[in-house]
């Protein structure tokens, strides 16, 4: 299980969103994410999920890769829908007690099970085609505005990208951690729940222990190379925009104008 979660993987590739500013990306999922929970029929999902699938096709990651990142919240995903489908109105399709299925509810756990599919895949696509040291620069440079109220907008886009950065990394420690503990017999896939959660304590304590070393020794080769903080860095790679950036903010346009238009016509 936790090798198949992707999140904060990258995926070195020549796709065409590999070649767009990273500032371009995070504006663009946030715009995807904000028109997932804007659409409020069918047509409108539909305009979403073909932007959403655009998006898989033009990163040139392989499809295994997105459908990994799924494979993590598929427990989720069906929880969700099972529980839209019993909230639906209108004449029942097949009744159980106080379970009732129908058409309403059956349109309600789809459109559910949609938007999550499409929530998850977007986001993957900025961690699969956005390195991390990109990223970093992205989010410095959109928060760069805060810098006004005296934040440290560079100290915090340091720590984002820090706790994506590792989050593969952490959890291949579990997963090399639990195979450690079952080679020596430990037992944590059988009895009730609570008995699984007393369990995890053997892989819990030298996972937090690997944790503190791990950021104590990125500490260490951050005071080694004179890290002092965002204020008078200067960058080897500078960011700049193209004509294929202006081309995928005026795509999300015509998405956003495709949304409005469908939630209000249809």
């Amino acid at each position: 299980m936790m090798r198949d979660i992707t999140l904060g993987q990258y995926y070195p590739s020549n796709g065409v969103l590999h070649r767009l500013d990273p500032r371009i990306k995070v504006l663009l999922l946030i715009g995807v994410i904000v028109l997932i929970f804007c659409t409020f029929n069918f047509y409108a999902l539909g305009v979403v999920a073909l932007l959403v699938a655009a998006s898989v096709i033009l990163s040139k990651v392989p499809v295994k890769l997105y459908l990994k990142s799924m494979k993590a919240i598929i427990l989720v995903i069906l929880i969700t829908s099972l529980l839209n489908l019993f909230y639906g109105t209108g004449e029942p399709i097949f009744q159980w007690w106080i379970f009732k299925v129908t058409a309403d509810g059956i349109k309600n756990s789809i459109y559910v099970a949609v938007r999550i599919i499409s929530l998850v895949m977007v986001s993957s696509s900025l961690t699969f085609t956005t390195s991390p040291t990109d990223l970093t620069d992205a989010l410095e440079r959109l928060m760069k505005p805060l810098s006004v109220l005296k934040i440290k907008t560079h100290e915090i886009a340091m720590m984002m990208t820090i706790a994506l950065r590792f989050v593969p990394t952490l959890l291949e420690e579990t997963d090399k951690i639990m195979s450690a503990q079952k080679a020596r017999g430990a037992d944590m896939e059988s009895g009730n729940l609570i008995r699984r959660i007393k369990a995890l304590i053997p892989v819990l304590v030298p996972l937090f222990v690997s944790a503190f070393r791990r950021a104590y020794e990125l500490a260490m080769a951050m005071e080694c190379r004179c890290y002092q903080g965002g204020e008078g860095r200067t960058r080897m790679k500078q960011l700049h925009m193209s004509a294929r950036d202006f081309v995928a903010l005026g795509v999300l346009l015509v998405a956003v104008a495709g949304v409005v238009l469908c939630n209000i016509f249809l």
